[in-house]
């Protein structure tokens, strides 16, 4: 399973869409991406989850300021935190 996890603007939580492809997940990502960058024109995106059947998410690109894709195992993630921050001990 893979996590699409998306930042809003001014939001501290996340949004998060499950795939159960890797493939699938790296397409909903690019739509996110390039929906981002054409974020002027106020479009609409619409997402939905493949894990809970009729689960979806609509948010303004505009209001998007991060999207993220990791794996999701049994145990939780694969083993290493979701981003890119991390802090030493």
């Amino acid at each position: 399973m893979f996590i699409l996890e998306i930042t809003l603007k001014g939001t501290p939580a996340g949004l998060t869409v499950q795939k159960k492809e890797e493939a699938d997940a790296t397409a909903a990502y690019q739509q996110v991406v390039t929906s981002m960058q054409s974020a002027g024109t106020n479009q609409l995106l619409e997402l939905a989850c493949d894990h809970q059947t009729g689960k979806k998410v609509s948010v303004f690109a505009s209001e998007i300021c991060a999207v993220q894709v990791y794996e999701k195992t049994a145990g939780g993630t694969s083993g290493r935190t979701p981003g890119f921050f991390s802090m030493a001990e």
